[in-house]
This record gives C-alpha cells, structure tokens and sequence, in this order.
C-alpha cells in the first residue's frame, strides 16, 4: 500500500499542470530526513515532527516550482521531465555530503514500531487475526488522502481550477484563474504528499539516502492505472505491488525488478491511456 501513496505525487502534478515530475522519491527522501532531523535532533515529539517535516516539504515544493520549474514552463515537455530527474540528482547529492547522516542508515522512532493488533483470542489460537499497525496506518492514511484528493478536484472550484489550467493554461488565464498561482500549489501538495509517503516508509525501510529509488517504482503504477485519474493511482499501485510479489516468489532472482515494465509495455501496447486513463480532445 505504499505504492499508491507514493504515485500520488505523480498523478497530482501531472492531473494539475499536464507534467511529470521524477523528484518525487526525493522529495520523499527529504520529507523523512525532515521528520527524522525534527524528533532526533531539535527533539519535537512524532506529532510535531510529522507536521512540521509535511510543512516544510509543502513549502519546499512551493519554492521549487518558483525559482526552478517556473522559468522553463512551455517548453517542451521533455525538458521539464530532464529538469525533475536533476532536481532529484542533486536532492541525493546534497544529502549523502552531509557528515554522519547522509551515508547512513537510520531509524525513524515512531510510537507505534513493531506493534500488533489481535483480532479473535489469543495469539495462538486458531482463527486469531494478527495485524501490524505500521502497514494499518499505511493503509488507513492512504485512504483518507485517496477521499481528500478526490474531493479536491471534484468537488472544490480549486481543484476543478486546477484541472482546467492543466486543459489549456492560456485559456484559464484570460477566464481569471490564477495559474502561476495554482501551479505553485500543485508542487507545494506534492511535496507535501511525498513526505508523508517518506514518513510512512521510514519505519518499514529505514531512512537512508537512496530511498528515493523506491519512488520510481510509482512511474509504471501510474502508467498502468492512468495518468490524471486518483482511483487509477491506487489500482495500478496493486497491481504493480501484486506482479512485483508474485513474481519475486515464482521466478528466478531478477525477474522482481523488471516484471513492473513489462507489465508497462504490455498495458502500452493494450490500452496506451491506462485503466482509468480518459481520452481527452482539445480543439485547436
């Protein structure tokens, strides 16, 4: 269920502004070291920490759009995806030059690490339903966010705003809607979406400099569910997570990592807009 959480960056923007961002796995590299930087060394309780890193990555986020993403808007696409993977070198980059932290593995200290839920008697008994906390609120936040984003662009006039600048910017510029603006706070929620997704992880993978990685595993789910559709982020998420599991269980070593781009060029081949992808025209 992290799959999902961490494709919810790329849907969002793309969804926005009709772009794909590859920094996501580093802004959610940064989101956890944030938290972690606020509860072992500023000593904020988890609460705090988780706020105040989900603040600071929203507010990154806005930064970045402004003085980097900005500047090269209406270029070609692949520039701006050439950009992201950049951004996201140097997020890695910048970490791993910190002394005693960036080459490092590190534990997040959560509250609820190693706990368990026993649903029907005893622990050995039969029938008895074991589950961990750490993936229930995995879980469990996935899918108020999943609700809270749906909302947003269903039924609010910024998220439906929002879509209609990702249509045709111009067009929703001279109609008066702020699109600078709503760019700005397209990036700011995404950053804000990756460290939560960071903070999530850290407790079940650690926090070290090449988590990051991880993200990427977002691309093909996002690929598979649809570009621009939320239900889509979270059923090309299964799927991947399914194909990448069953497959590191049946098949040989190896066949782990590259089954989810298979899956990816067969859905290419089937049906190119994803599961969930909606054919759009645009009169010209």
């Amino acid at each position: 269920m992290l799959l999902p959480r961490r494709l919810l960056g790329f849907v969002l923007i793309y969804k926005a502004t009709e772009t794909v961002s590859f920094a996501q796995g580093e802004l959610m590299m940064l989101g956890a070291f944030g938290g972690l930087a606020s509860m072992a060394m500023l000593g904020f309780p988890f609460w705090l920490a988780v706020l105040s890193s989900i603040a600071g990555m929203a507010l990154f986020g806005v930064l970045l759009e402004r003085l980097v993403i900005r500047p090269i808007l209406g270029q070609p696409a692949f520039s701006i995806v050439m950009l992201t993977i950049g951004v996201g070198y140097m997020a890695r980059g910048l970490i791993t030059m910190i002394p005693g932290i960036g080459t490092e593995t590190h534990t997040l200290p959560v509250p609820y690490k190693d706990m368990i839920w026993k649903i029907g008697g005893d622990v050995n008994a039969q029938g008895t339903l074991i589950l961990n906390v750490e993936q229930m609120a995995v879980i469990g936040s996935t899918a108020v966010l999943c609700l809270m984003l749906f909302a947003l662009f269903k039924y609010s006039k910024l998220g439906i705003a929002m879509q209609a600048s990702s249509q045709n910017q111009l067009a929703a510029y001279y109609m008066g809607i702020p699109v600078k603006r709503l760019n700005g706070l397209v990036w700011g929620l995404a950053a804000a979406v990756a460290a939560i997704a960071g903070l999530l992880l850290a407790p079940i993978t650690y926090v070290h400099a090449n988590m990051g990685f991880i993200g990427l595993k977002a691309f093909p789910a996002a690929v598979v569910g649809g570009f621009g559709s939320l239900p889509g982020a979270i059923v090309g998420g299964l799927i991947i997570g399914t194909v990448e599991s069953l497959s590191g269980f049946y098949l040989p070593d190896g066949f782990k990592d590259i089954a989810p781009y298979v899956v990816v060029l067969i859905m290419l081949m089937v049906k190119p807009n994803g599961l969930f992808g909606e054919k759009l025209r645009k009169k010209v």
